[in-house]
């Protein structure tokens, strides 16, 4: 965009932005990420600083937001709702302290900030008369809004009427209205499972919750607000603090977030930022950035305004969790399973703190649903260990050489036929372990920690025996020599050793990590378990009809197919009696029945983050041990497990007088019944 014309290139700027804001604001339609929407508003605010007779009042670096909706009426907000400067590193943030100081004298040094984060929602204003909920509004333009009253009355998170007493006559709080990333999931799970569009984020589907003619539809979306200043105040008085503003709020009945906090000097802001920013991907909600405005309310106003954004507070944003880049490539990988997974090769692009060059596109049903094409231009979104995935296409960008994505008709690896089973979305090599990326990726899973747990059989190494051709399936790894090991790239003599220690130690196992590692479709460590504990030993396990195997706990008919067709597979029995004629084995045990499990009958939840294990362990864990693992809380609720982000389930819970304890109590707690068994 880059022009040698300043008046032409602020103009086209302009125009770009314009469009955006139209997009964003108006249409609930954003067509590219945050990032680059900055990018433009920077290069405009660089321009018109350096040719200020240039500058029009007009210029969207002039204005905050949009246009309001004409669907709605219209509202004027008494005090602007102004926008915040941004900082994009800790340079940023350090030029800002130096331009307060710089106003207010070195002798405010060090200054108190009260530090938020940016909740990644949409701003609005809501005006109570008496205590009494009256008007809310959005921001719109910063100067007139959408009147939404209608709709924030149906947000749990507002209260109708403040709590206490001391309020003023009027009070306009303001604040971010956004949706949790549970809610988001579960609400785009359901327009999946309708066959409707889905939202590319938490923030687009608050915007387009808010922005519901029908409040009953507002009603059904999980939304909630946060509250970070006031706005219009008449016939009483607050606090002299920001801070002791917001904790009045929150006596009145407002929710304000509790990760905020105040601290003293710029260093502790940067050191705020840094310790939220490790954080930031285990909150319930998204955020963006951090806030920081000085405390002192009287400062705030002698360091007063410039045209679009007070001088007295700062964003600082995060790296971007998404991006723009080009679609160069797909490719098409052959999982365990079989499963046919398309993997989008991208222009190399920062976001979510890495440089990310491959994304997943799930399936063909995917790539029809976004409508990619090879060649476009895409946004591509990641948020922590999240698998990056493109979200969705900027289709004002697509070149005329863009090309449709093609769906193989055979498998790439081994040019065996594919196939859908109806009712699911992958399709399938049917090549099975004949398959040579099937192999690979089956002798990973069979070698992995919470399999047979063979330390030193990496990924790469696992590809080199199959390329090398000196492993065809799983038995053959207890067939390696010392020589032919050595005959591999960067195989030394005392790694041999290692290796073929290790693939002796893994001999002796348990009859449910051999059930796991064998890779059967369907059956998770959880199910492994309960299989072994409910027949305890492997004859009887392998000779179990469909009947016998539907008495298990977590068994239902689409296992009990794949364990059936497993066991009637004369290939995949062959292994498994050539494992054990090289020695894997493993004790018998006495069936046990489900009800004399430790925690038999007892329901569980676990919620937010956890630190040791995915949610998906722990939930096999626990099941192993008997318990239910539910996906809400209820009063039949035994006890929930909370990590960190935990948010509407912890909340019930204690509303509930459900036990809550953390994953160091789970841990405890797992470690003393699984030692007893």
């Amino acid at each position: 965009m880059v022009q040698a014309d300043p008046v032409q290139e602020i103009e086209t700027l302009r125009e770009q932005l314009d469009a955006w804001n139209h997009q964003y604001y108006v249409l609930d339609e954003p067509s590219v990420p945050d990032v680059e929407y900055d990018r433009c508003m920077q290069r405009l605010l660089q321009l018109e600083e350096a040719h200020p007779e240039l500058r029009r009042a007009d210029s969207p670096s002039q204005r905050v937001g949009g246009q309001a909706l004409t669907q709605f009426s219209q509202v004027s907000h008494e005090v602007p709702m102004l926008s915040l400067e941004n900082a994009f590193s800790a340079e940023d943030l350090f030029r800002f302290n130096r331009r307060l100081l710089d106003r207010l004298g070195a002798e405010a040094e060090p200054l108190e900030f009260a530090c938020e984060p940016k909740l990644d929602g949409i701003a609005v204003s809501l005006l109570y008369r008496e205590g009494v909920l009256e008007r809310g509004a959005t921001r719109g333009d910063g100067t007139t809004g959408e009147d939404i009253t209608h709709n924030v009355r149906t947000i749990r998170s507002i209260p109708l009427r403040l709590r206490g007493q001391g309020y003023p006559e009027l009070l306009e709080v303001r604040g971010e209205i956004y949706m949790p990333k549970a809610g988001f999931e579960q609400l785009n799970a359901r327009a999946r499972e309708r066959g409707e569009k889905t939202f590319v984020n938490p923030r687009n589907a608050a915007a387009g919750s808010l922005r519901q003619l029908d409040a009953r539809l507002t009603a059904q979306r999980p939304l909630e607000m946060c509250c970070y200043s006031v706005g219009l105040v008449q016939g009483g008085t607050l606090p002299s603090r920001h801070s002791e503003v917001l904790a009045r709020l929150s006596d009145w009945g407002l929710r304000i977030n509790r990760e905020s906090a105040v601290v003293q000097g710029i260093e502790a802001c940067d050191a705020y930022f840094d310790a939220l920013a490790q954080r930031r991907n285990r909150l319930a909600y998204d955020i963006d950035g951090i806030v920081f405005k000085v405390n002192d309310l009287a400062l705030q106003q002698r360091l007063g305004f410039v045209s679009r954004a007070p001088r007295w507070a700062i964003a600082r944003k995060f790296p971007a969790q998404e991006e723009m880049t080009q679609l160069l490539d797909v490719e098409f990988q052959v999982g365990r399973t079989g499963v046919i997974t398309p993997v989008a090769r991208l222009a190399p692009v920062f976001v979510g703190g890495v440089t990310v060059s491959n994304a997943t596109l799930h399936n063909s049903d995917e790539i029809e649903r976004l409508g990619v094409k090879v060649g476009d231009t895409v946004i591509v979104r990641r948020a922590g260990d999240v698998i990056p995935q493109i979200v969705s296409v900027v289709l004002e960008r697509r070149p005329p050489s863009a090309r449709a994505i093609e769906f193989p008709s055979r498998c790439p690896v081994c040019q065996s036929a594919i196939e859908r089973e109806e009712g699911e979305a992958a399709w399938r090599c049917m090549g099975g372990l004949g398959c040579g990326a099937q192999q690979k990726a089956a002798i990973k899973h069979f070698v992995s920690r919470r399999a047979m747990d063979i330390d030193g059989l990496g990924d790469k190494l696992v590809e080199q025996l199959v390329d090398e051709g000196l492993v065809e399936n799983v038995a053959g790894l207890y067939a390696l020599s010392k020589e032919q090991l050595l005959t591999l790239e960067r195989m030394g003599d005392k790694s041999a050793d290692n290796l073929l220690a290790a693939l002796e130690q893994s001999k002796h196992t348990s009859l449910a990590r051999f059930v796991y590692a064998l890779g059967i479709r369907e059956v998770g460590e959880a199910t492994a378990l309960n299989l072994a504990r409910h027949f305890g030993n492997w004859p009887a396990l392998s000779s179990a009809s469909e009947t016998q195997l539907l008495q298990v706990d977590d068994v239902g008919p689409v296992v009990a197919d794949h364990l059936l067709q497993f066991f009637d597979s004369a290939a995949s029995m062959a292994v498994v009696e050539a494992l054990q004629q090289a020695g894997v084995s493993w004790p018998d045990l006495e069936p046990r029945p489900p009800e004399s499990l430790p925690l038999a009958e007892q329901v569980w939840v676990v919620t937010g983050k956890l630190e040791s294990l995915s949610r998906d362990e722990a939930k096999a864990r626990l099941q192993s041990l008997g318990a239910k693992v539910a996906g809400s809380v209820s009063a039949k609720t035994t006890c929930v497990v909370a990590g960190p982000g935990a948010g509407s389930k912890l909340t019930k819970a204690n509303e509930l007088g459900v036990k809550v304890i953390d994953e160091e109590a789970l841990l405890a707690l797992l470690a003393a019944h699984e030692a007893g068994n």
